[in-house]
């Protein structure tokens, strides 16, 4: 349901409480005395049929007594009782509820289950229950029993845990943090974490999220919205339980180096959120947030009267992957003319411990002028000759001095033994402060990470090579052949005909039932003088060095049979049970100067695919150095994945070794996320070695796992198990136009960037006013990154492209809303090709696709003036009117159910 009927939580009109009491220390007490102070404006009712009255309020018995149907209810009342006071909530026209009461179970017949079926049949929303409840200072709202209201301000948080929310609430009073709103999820019956970044995504008062994070229900709905939510504001993730082991039961070695919290890690980044690891850092990120923007680089200038704490702090920059700002020639100049001979020339730039207010100011002010930095963390040490007080004053004064309006360099400082007048002064300057050097360079990380982050999402992939087929008809007859046989593996010469068929090159195998027939294979590959390999053949048997299973470099016939008839007896000795096929006889690959990866699959029960890349050979798990990445990929997030493991640094050259190929490991990480989302009966593949070298790549050994497809109704519009939705390639056609011509409709792709930016040049300045009501000639590489790189699981844009030019012809956008009910539409045809139905068709296929992914009702603005926009949409059906709003445009709407496409 997502932000269906949230205003009701965060801003009711009115609201009561099931469950006030007058009793101390009791949780319905807390909550009332909570509301009355935190000033809440509108109707306030109190239910209990015990009294007649609470601290000066009227109680009644039952909601239907109120008087007044509240929006909000707020329950605290008996566990035993809350499924029907939900059903009473329904019934008297509440729209939301906050269930603070605990014990109410799980499972069928559960007062859980009994909540839910109350809430559901009326689309009534819940928070909770066994939550904290929900504050929200703009509102005047503190629905809760925590021990105090936070102060108003811009961050929002969503916690798991009413404890983190209660802690980092009065964290926050102390620091002179504020926030938008506070949410207690507790048991996340209806709201969830998804629902609440939808929110505050959109909310205006809300400019940065934090997020305690203890599991992740619904994989699919929370990265979709983290997504849309990273796009538009900071978004600051902490989460714990990052040492459970969830990989202990894996049987591939890339399940093995999944592990849980390494696919959570690797979801957050995927999403573009800021992940710290403990709640000390999420309160540093909060203070750095609650004051600072952004920085538009990683270069930090540290202006300090201390050297010592100068050198401290430059060590954790460096440790962080921060850049220590050089000093330009000019602000060399104008430092010297500033400070005394013994400063230290360099960043840190030291000032001398007998810096006054003056200097100290002055030194700033030359800082903020340089171009050479990015942001200045400002470090003051008190000493007999430098006041500390008097510092933060000229600090403050010369960030007032800056122009109205401005977007000015973030200052950061550490006002070492500092009393609360000075950092107060400065936090009302808008400085954060922390405790020490390491906590400030931290924070600007949080800055530098989250400004990387946007950067990343709107980078623009490179092209995948034109010959970038896959034969997936053929993939998914191996994997369909061996689940009908009842096979959870694939044996080797499937798995070689797997990765054939998504052309990644792999040695060849051949099957040997025995030693003769081993020699009889192998004859022809040492005949050319190639060594062959031998590896024990076993559906029981997945890692073949646990049974002394692998013979390598046989250069005779001799040394076949005789490996194969050791291998076959060591084998049925170590494992009589295992079925044993025989051996497979492949090829040496003889490679000197080749580097050794793994590249796989792995499954995981929350977030479903993931890719694994890193380090290869027997010891993987040992050395550990791998990264993880949720499919789908394109090639900048394979080549991103890479350059997370320690082993990307020997892909480069170094002494007589050439540099790999590593646009080749990039594509093969590409083509696995590709048979991820194809094939979802895949769920695990190992393949390593992957040897890697100038030449490219080969696949020397691998496993792969099979499972019947997950058919659940509940995956959503698509049948993959992926969270991510990969590219709709079911959207793909051709489509007659009028005068013989034809094009190919397909959805965008990150990497037509170009193609949009040559369309725009043939886009008349007029055409461009009707589309996006004014005149607009300069395409950004933001502006156009945001028109083809969509989340599809709630966006789509189709392209129509000349089918001999392959040019952008014309381009239909749908955005869903967060409840899934309404998508709005954009058009924009070549000013050139009017008359021949572009757009005609791409609006039938916008209709048919709405239509598809369950959306009610299909919205868009046009100009009035537009005629001809607005003659196709009523041709379509679109009911239009006059926007109530502005005269100049019409309010257009679809009912897409009844639409005649």
């Amino acid at each position: 349901m997502s932000t269906y009927a949230l205003d009701a939580v965060f801003r009711p009109r009115s609201l009561a409480l099931v469950g006030a009491s007058p009793r101390e220390r009791s949780v319905g007490r807390a909550i009332l005395r909570n509301l009355r102070e935190g000033g809440f404006a509108g109707p306030l009712g109190v239910v209990n049929p015990r009294y007649p009255q609470i601290d000066g309020i009227r109680a009644v018995a039952r909601l239907a007594d109120l008087g007044f149907a509240p929006e909000l209810v707020v329950v605290s009342s008996p566990a035993a009782t809350v499924p029907r006071v939900i059903a009473d909530a329904a019934a008297v026209g509440a729209r939301a509820a906050i269930i603070v009461t605990a014990g109410l179970g799980r499972g069928p017949g559960s007062l859980l289950e009994q909540t839910e079926a109350a809430a559901r049949a009326h689309g009534l929303r819940i928070v909770g229950p066994n939550c904290l409840g929900v504050m929200a200072p703009h509102a005047r709202l503190n629905a809760s029993f925590a021990a105090g209201a936070p102060l108003a301000g811009d961050l929002a948080l969503v916690s798991q845990s009413g404890a983190i929310a209660s802690g980092l609430v009065e964290w926050g009073k102390a620091r002179g943090v504020g926030f938008s709103a506070v949410v207690s999820l507790g048991d996340a019956l209806d709201v969830d974490g998804g629902d609440l970044l939808d929110w505050f995504a959109q909310d205006p008062k809300t400019r940065a999220i934090l997020l305690y994070i203890e599991s992740i229900q619904d994989a699919r709905k929370f990265m979709s919205a983290a997504r849309a939510a990273a796009r538009a504001k900071p978004v600051v993730v902490v989460k714990s339980g990052r040492h459970a082991q969830g990989a202990r039961a894996a049987a591939t070695h890339t399940g093995a180096l999944a592990g849980s919290d390494g696919v959570y890690d690797a979801a957050f980044r995927r999403a573009g959120l800021l992940r710290v690891m403990a709640l000390d850092e999420l309160f540093a990120a909060a203070e750095t947030l609650g004051h600072l923007r952004s920085t538009p680089g990683r270069r930090l200038a540290i202006l300090t009267n201390g050297g010592g704490i100068g050198v401290l702090a430059v060590d954790r920059l460096v440790d962080m992957g921060g850049t220590l700002a050089s000093i330009d020639d000019p602000t060399r100049e104008r430092l010297e003319a500033l400070l005394p001979p013994t400063w230290s020339r360099a960043n840190p730039i030291d000032v001398i411990g007998d810096a006054d207010a003056a200097r100290y100011a002055a030194s700033l002010e030359a800082l903020l002028a340089s171009p050479e930095n990015d942001a200045v963390l400002a470090m003051h040490v008190p000493t007999a000759l430098s006041s500390s007080q008097d510092t933060a004053e000229a600090v403050a004064g010369v960030l007032a001095a800056r122009p109205r309006g401005s977007i000015g360099k973030p200052v950061l400082g550490v006002w070492v033994g500092a009393g609360h007048d000075a950092t107060a002064r400065l936090d009302a300057a808008g400085v954060p402060t922390y405790s020490s050097e390491a906590d400030a360079v931290r924070g600007y990380m949080y800055l530098v990470r989250h400004r990387e982050a946007q950067r990343a999402l709107m980078e623009t992939p490179p092209s995948l090579p034109e010959d970038f087929e896959v034969d997936t008809a053929a993939a998914r007859a191996v994997v369909d052949g061996a689940l009908a046989a009842g096979r959870r593996w694939l044996d080797p010469l499937e798995v070689a005909a797997l990765l054939r068929a998504y052309a990644i090159p792999a040695t060849p195998v051949a099957l040997a039932t025995d030693p003769a027939h081993a020699e009889q294979v192998a004859a022809p590959l040492l005949a050319a003088g190639t060594p062959v390999a031998l590896k024990i053949l076993s559906p029981d048997i997945v890692h073949k060095s646990d049974v002394d299973g692998v013979r390598l470099n046989l250069t005779s016939g001799a040394a076949v049979r005789e490996a194969a008839e050791v291998i076959l007896a060591r084998t049925r000795a170590l494992r009589p049970q295992a079925r044993i096929d025989g051996v497979t006889v492949q090829p040496m690959v003889l490679k000197p100067k080749a580097r050794e990866l793994i590249v796989g699959l792995a499954d995981d029960p929350t977030f479903g695919p993931v890719v694994v890349f890193g380090r290869g050979g027997t010891a993987v798990e040992v050395i550990d150095d791998k990264a993880l990445a949720l499919p789908p990929l394109d090639l900048r997030l394979a080549h991103e994945l890479i350059a997370r493991t320690r082993v990307s640094r020997i892909l480069k050259a170094y002494r007589d070794v050439p540099a790999a190929d590593e646009r080749a490991v990039a594509l093969v990480l590409v083509k696995l996320a590709q048979l991820a989302a194809d094939i979802p009966q895949v769920r695990e593949l190992d393949i390593n070695p992957l040897l890697a070298d100038r030449d490219g790549v080969v696949a020397v050994d691998a496993h792969v796992a099979i499972a019947p497809a997950d058919e659940s109704p509940n995956r959503g519009p698509w049948h993959s198990r992926m969270v991510i939705r990969p590219y709709p390639s079911e959207w793909e056609r051709e489509v007659d136009l009028a005068h013989d011509e034809r094009m190919f409709v397909r959805p965008v792709r990150p990497e037509d960037e170009a193609l949009f930016r040559e369309f725009f040049g043939r886009i008349s300045d007029e055409d461009l006013r009707l589309r996006f009501f004014s005149t607009v000639r300069h395409f950004s590489h933001e502006f156009i990154a945001r028109l083809t790189q969509l989340d599809y699981a709630r966006a789509i844009a189709l392209v129509a492209l000349g089918t001999d030019t392959g040019q952008l012809l014309g381009v239909v956008h749908l955005l869903a809303d967060a409840n899934f009910e309404k998508g709005e539409y954009s058009i924009l045809v070549r000013s050139d090709l009017k008359g021949y139905g572009i757009g005609w068709q791409l609006m039938r296929m916008m209709v048919e696709y709405a239509r598809s992914v369950g959306l009610k009702t299909v919205e868009g603005q046009v100009l009035r003036e537009n005629a001809t926009m607005l003659r196709m949409c009523r041709q379509l059906g679109f009911r239009v009117n006059v926007d109530p709003d502005d005269m100049m445009l019409m309010d257009v709407a679809l009912d897409v159910a009844s639409a005649q496409v």
